[in-house]
């Protein structure tokens, strides 16, 4: 992109009072940002308001700050690219949503915004089950050559970036700032080697800062860029559950793990396999509905067979207490604790609060 290609944009993009959904409409009037803001008074009355057109005419503050910013951005890498709509490699599954964005900040691996790939979300506090399988599941996907997308958040997020950085499929990170910074700050290593590995995505200018609204807009590419989306682990209360209403609004795949009945951070999967989201236990189960290849490596399974030790028998896959399980096996709960505490060092039961204990299932 040229430096007045770049300007004409961010002006388009920064003008207040013209959203999206208005650009988008002048674009297509007009062709090309410049040929808007050069459009006589006359034909931009057929399609602004008297305040928006009278906006198309001033150039908005901080303007030439913010394009001598994202110019020198630029160029500083040669991974560093800004993507606008007509941009050979702008996404096409994007332009098959209905909110598209008109300009898409991205660092890394740029070829992978028309990847082949799954959206992976959940929980901001899964358990350590559900952090497991959002790797174990990426980590397959990205072996079978498909994109992992997610959005950076702790929890279910991060832990499929990581898995899918494992895989040559790769990973995308959308995230809801400017691309010069990075939200939340324990994420700053992760990021960094999505950039260098992976892809880093944002519709925001840079300088942007973590505002509360731009995270559920976030969601909307998330869901967009996909063939379809992986909830983990989901409260009823949940930013996946946007992303998965998304999803299905944008024709895609939704997909949903089943956990325990008990946990809160089963119930937003259990409700959406309710209202028709394919129950999912291991990566085989997406490829296939995706009419993919299958896998040239071991599938992930959320439910394995269970081990001969009998306390891991015992606890099943729900929290449990160590009154109840001692009632359960029969043991005594000081030789309980002493069991529970050697599988717990061996990374196969997690001690959970409140005095819980639950399997963990090595997928």
């Amino acid at each position: 992109m040229e430096r007045d290609d770049l300007a004409a944009w961010l002006r388009l993009l920064e003008t207040p009072s013209i959203g999206r959904e208005t650009a988008r409409r002048l674009l297509a009037a007009f062709g090309a940002p410049q040929a808007v803001f050069d459009a006589p008074a006359a034909a931009l009355r057929e399609l602004l308001t008297a305040e928006q057109a009278a906006a198309l005419g001033s150039s908005p503050p901080a303007l030439d700050a913010l394009i001598e910013t994202t110019w020198q951005w630029i160029g500083a890498e040669d991974q560093r690219h800004v993507v606008a709509l007509g941009d050979p490699a702008y996404p096409r599954s994007l332009l098959e949503t209905a909110d598209p964005p008109l300009v898409i900040h991205a660092v890394g691996r740029i070829e992978l915004l028309n990847a082949a790939s799954v959206a992976v979300v959940g929980s901001r506090n899964p358990t350590p089950q559900g952090a497991e399988n959002a790797r174990a599941f990426a980590t397959a996907l990205s072996h079978a050559s498909l994109t992992v997308v997610s959005g950076l958040a702790l929890g279910i997020d991060g832990a499929a970036h990581e898995g899918a950085l494992a895989g040559p499929g790769s990973t995308i990170a959308v995230i809801g700032t400017g691309l010069d910074r990075v939200y939340p700050k324990r994420h700053l290593k992760l990021a960094h080697r999505i950039a260098r590995e992976g892809l880093m995505v944002s519709e925001y200018t840079l300088g942007t800062p973590p505002i509360a609204a731009h995270f559920p807009l976030r969601n909307r590419l998330i869901a967009g860029l996909t063939r379809g989306t992986l909830v983990v682990e989901a409260a009823l209360q949940s930013g996946s559950l946007i992303t998965a209403r998304l999803a299905l609004e944008a024709g895609r795949d939704v997909f949903a793990i089943p956990g325990s009945i008990h946990a809160p951070q089963s119930r937003g999967c259990h409700a959406l396999i309710k209202q028709g989201a394919k129950l999912v236990d291991s990566a085989a189960d997406i490829l296939e509905e995706l009419r993919l290849e299958t896998l040239d490596t071991p599938s992930p399974a959320v439910s394995t067979q269970a081990a001969d030790d009998p306390v891991l028998t015992a606890l099943g896959h729900d929290p449990v207490t160590l009154d109840a399980l001692s009632a359960r096996i029969g043991w005594s709960p000081a030789e309980l604790s002493a069991r529970l505490l050697a599988l717990e060092l061996n990374g196969k039961v997690v001690r959970l609060p409140g005095h819980l204990f639950q399997r963990l299932v090595q997928v």
